[in-house]
């Protein structure tokens, strides 16, 4: 990949990949800060743009917004108490603890600092594991990638918050949506019923748009939540004072969360949300004043913070060797890179290595990005958490409907977003992951197809699935991620029966 390197200056020493990602980081800061606007539902309304943009600009913008927003997620947290994402509420309590003790700008400046540097901790092991992942790909046959695809699949499951069953059904659920469209192999219509927009397929993209924008704006309209107080912030250039002292005081807590939201990013369906909670529980249980922890630890902030923005890098490792997104910004990602003609797999590294190498460096450069507009974030997010959802509902709606419309120029599109949205609303509701779902449509085709492939290989006989080596490894590792649970469910529930 170092070979690339000269070949991939050239496209990041551009104008508009500059004001790319500038603009990408306003807009991903902005929604980040303004609670239950994810930074996924901002990478999903920037698809249609992406489509009049060069490769390297298109996925630039999805990962500089996606930097941003997670980031930002922290600064609602802090000054208003509500969690811009699920990753934020991990060590919600000790940002609301600090801003109580009038340490706002130190909350913050903490959460600026350990985003940027596990940020580029995760991208320095991408760019150094995903070539090397690569190599060892280039052996697998529709075998492995079957048995790599279904444990995508199961991780999504398992790894998963709430319950398991409900995720379970939310993934069969998207892989139902799937199966929509012409028969892989015999190009037979399936669950067409005579509507010939569907033989394509459920179109991806307003799904995607549907199922993670439009419950957001449901949640708007119904709840009609009203504009919380903001606590001051005060003077933002305060932020990083004393702020190396507590980063080499905390180092090995800094470098820990990184490596765990590194690892937790690389597993196919965990993600950042994850990535954090496990991270601040490790450091809780390493800590040697874990009683602070809640009250405004800045030692399990450090970590957690790091963790967040790792993640997000280690997710694209899968995506970019595998074709198996690591979270749900990843499965877009996939699907732009699909239009641009940059199919994911081991073979990209190859045949466009100059612009996985741009891509690569555009991480470098989004996450030290985050600390100069970090700082202007907070600076004007009191008047940004002014601004009701309420009043963003239309424009957001809005931008929706054009985004669906604009895939195939087809009101299909349209009532795909607001049929699935409404599915979407109603699970969430009920309990029901959505990222799982979201999965199930991304990789359904890519577990059909590999395994009628490797039936039609081994002449439907199934013990040819587990013959080669790698095959068989990876079906062990499957059935170890199926029966974990339940063999610590057993456990506890004999230990409940001991201790009775």
């Amino acid at each position: 990949m170092l070979g690339h390197l000269s070949d991939a200056l050239p496209l990041l020493m551009s104008w508009d990949l500059f004001l790319v990602m500038l603009g990408c980081s306003v807009f991903g800061l902005f929604v980040g800060s303004v609670p239950g606007l994810s930074a996924t539902m901002a990478t999903a309304m920037l698809v249609p743009i992406t489509f009049f943009m060069d490769p390297v600009p298109a996925i630039a913008a999805i990962v500089t917004t996606a930097a941003m927003a997670i980031f930002a997620s922290d600064i609602p947290a802090a000054l208003v108490r509500i969690p811009g994402t699920a990753a934020s509420a991990a060590y919600i309590d000790d940002l609301n603890a600090l801003t109580r003790a009038g340490k706002v700008g130190r909350a913050l400046g903490i959460s600026v600092t350990a985003s940027a540097i596990g940020g580029i901790f995760g991208s320095l092991v991408l760019m150094v594991a995903a070539p090397q992942l690569a190599l060892v790909s280039l052996n697998f046959t529709s075998f492995e990638y079957f048995w790599l695809a279904l444990l995508g699949l199961s991780a999504a499951v398992m790894l998963g918050t709430g319950s398991i069953v409900k995720s379970l059904m939310s993934l069969l659920f998207g892989l139902l949506i799937a199966s929509v469209g012409m028969d892989t192999t015999s190009g037979y219509p399936r669950f067409t019923f005579g509507v010939t927009s569907l033989l394509g397929g459920v179109a991806f993209v307003p799904a995607l748009i549907g199922m993670f924008a439009v419950p957001e704006l449901i949640r708007t309209f119904v709840n009609r939540e009203a504009v919380p107080p903001v606590a001051p912030i005060g003077n933002p250039a305060r932020m990083f004072r004393g702020m190396g002292a507590l980063l080499w005081k905390t180092k090995t807590g800094l470098f820990r969360g990184s490596v765990i939201g590194t690892t937790i990013g690389i597993l196919p369906g965990a993600g950042s949300d994850i990535g954090s909670w496990i991270s601040y529980a490790v450091s809780k249980r390493f800590s040697k004043k874990p009683e602070t922890y809640g009250k405004g630890s800045e030692e399990g902030l450090v970590e957690a913070c790091a963790a967040n923005n790792s993640a997000l890098s280690g997710a694209y490792v899968p995506a970019m060797v595998f074709g198996i997104p690591g979270d749900s910004i990843t499965a877009i990602v996939i699907g732009v890179l699909y239009v641009k003609g940059l199919n994911p797999g081991p073979m990209i590294f190859l045949t466009s290595g100059d612009k996985i190498m741009a891509i690569f460096l555009v991480f470098l450069i989004a996450n030290l990005m985050i600390v100069p507009l970090g700082l202007l974030a907070v600076a004007l997010a009191s008047q940004v958490l002014r601004v009701s959802k309420l009043t963003l509902a239309p424009l957001i709606l809005a931008f929706c409907i054009v985004g669906a419309y604009s895939i195939d120029s087809s009101a299909s599109g349209i009532v795909i977003m607001l049929v699935l949205g409404v599915f979407a609303y109603l699970m969430e509701e009920n309990g029901f992951p959505v990222a799982p779902a979201i999965l199930g449509i991304v990789m359904g085709l890519l577990v059909e197809r590999n395994f009628v492939t490797s039936l039609i290989k081994s002449d439907g006989l199934l013990l040819g699935f587990v013959e080669r080596p790698i095959a068989a490894g990876l079906a062990l590792l499957v059935l170890v991620v199926w029966t974990a649970p339940v063999i610590v469910w057993a456990a506890g529930r004999r230990k409940k029966k001991a201790l009775a």
